[in-house]
């Protein structure tokens, strides 16, 4: 079915998955993709679904997905490293969202080159959504933004991890900190819808969980099926992008010839191959784009592209196990990094860095790295972001600061009145 007007539609409809006491939407906003298969998709309503804490959750998620055979929508929360690994969580966490939740929808609706497909449910759905009216966008109230830690203490704190980086503990390691508000009081589709206009990223999404929200406007990838291939895309180098033509030009291009950067990216890459090689035919990993530079509305990225075909023998869930959490969220090597990330960081990450997404009847499947995203607890009002960076030993503490509040600029902009 064709609509006349695409982005109304897409609106309406996200307003009436809304309704509903879960909901997932994942949306590429016409990003070129070579990977993906949808524009958008809509799964709303609950035939069926698992919420697990860590423990045996991936087997859990393996039995459920054997029996249902359909389409699957869901959250890994970063705190599922401590199944993976022998880690623990113990810092201060006011969202509580699962470790594990994947839902069976009762309706998905699927954008594809413009086309509106009802994959599960009555077609009639589509003219109850065409009938609604869009409300107009509401103002919140103002929103008291803080931090769980200073500029000092954030330049302190890497100062710190670079002398595990000195000792020979790791290489590179992922510091994120958190930002907050209490008693915040928002509409979280209005903020997604805003956040999007703000930051049109191609791993972008809206996942509703009862009260709690995610409103993602993720640029990241963290691993796809297709076929008998996977595929993972990790993220590291940012720069600020400018509003003269001729000066951002000058940016990309330095972006693309930094040593550091580079280094900081080739380290992940090499990670990731590694954890790919777990799951792969032997021989059959490989760099397909090494320092890729991509733009989006604030900044350039540099992302590499790295895939395998899937051994046979492998539960394709086990592929998932065996790459998470991401690499461009942890660091090199992987345990420590974890290990320094629960040690030196002063929130728990929960669903933050962890990676929503989908997977099909034929078990194909693609899932974001939960970045550049917004956390919401709407009964406690409690309203969470994060941000971090890539830490070595060539890191400029001061700089990295700078970079996380970049970093944080679109959210910070989507939450002003």
């Amino acid at each position: 079915m064709k609509v006349q007007d695409l982005g109304s539609f897409k609106q309406k409809a996200l307003q009436w998955a809304n309704t509903f006491d879960v909901c997932c939407c994942y949306e590429s906003n016409s990003y070129p993709d070579a990977y993906g298969k949808f524009d958008f998709l809509l799964a709303v309503g609950v035939k069926d679904s698992i919420n697990l804490k860590y423990g045996s959750a991936f087997d859990a998620l393996k039995i459920f997905y054997n029996i249902q055979k359909n389409w699957m929508f869901g959250l890994l929360s970063y705190d599922l490293k401590n199944e993976v690994e022998k880690l623990s969580s113990n810092n201060a966490d006011g969202l509580n969202f699962p470790d594990l939740f994947f839902f069976v929808p009762q309706y998905l609706i699927a954008v594809v080159d413009g086309e509106i497909q009802i994959i599960l449910g009555e077609e009639t759905v589509l003219n109850h959504i065409e009938a609604l009216s869009i409300k107009n966008t509401a103002r919140h109230s103002a929103i008291k933004i803080e931090s769980k830690i200073s500029r000092e203490l954030y330049i302190k704190t890497v100062e710190q991890l670079q002398e595990h980086i000195v000792r020979g503990d790791i290489y590179e390691v992922n510091f994120c900190q958190e930002f907050f508000a209490e008693h915040a009081h928002i509409d979280p589709l209005n903020i997604y819808n805003k956040l999007k206009k703000v930051s049109p990223t191609p791993f972008s999404g809206f996942f509703k969980i009862n009260d709690q929200y995610i409103l993602s406007a993720s640029p990241e990838r963290f691993l796809c099926k297709r076929g008998n291939k996977l595929i993972t895309q990790p993220i590291k180098g940012t720069a600020k992008r400018s509003n003269n033509a001729k000066e951002d030009e000058l940016i990309r291009l330095h972006l693309q010839n930094d040593a550091k950067e580079q280094a900081e990216n080739v380290m992940i890459v090499d990670l990731v191959r590694n954890d790919l090689t777990k799951s792969a035919v032997k021989g059959s990993v490989l760099v397909e784009e090494l320092f890729g530079i991509y733009g989006f509305p604030q900044v350039y990225q540099m992302i590499s592209t790295v895939t395998c075909q899937l051994d046979h023998e492998v539960h394709f869930i086990d592929a998932i196990r065996n790459a998470f959490p991401m690499g461009s969220m942890t660091g090199a090597p992987k345990i420590k990094a974890m290990e320094l990330i629960e040690a030196y960081e002063f929130s728990s990450r929960g669903a933050y860095s962890g990676t929503f997404g989908y997977i099909t009847p034929e078990g194909d499947f693609d899932f974001n790295v939960i970045i550049r995203s917004i956390l919401y607890q709407s009964s406690s009002r409690y309203l969470s972001f994060q941000v971090g960076g890539a830490i070595t030993y060539a890191s400029n503490a001061a700089s990295e600061y700078e970079e996380c509040m970049l970093k944080a600029s679109a959210i910070m902009q989507t939450l002003e009145n």
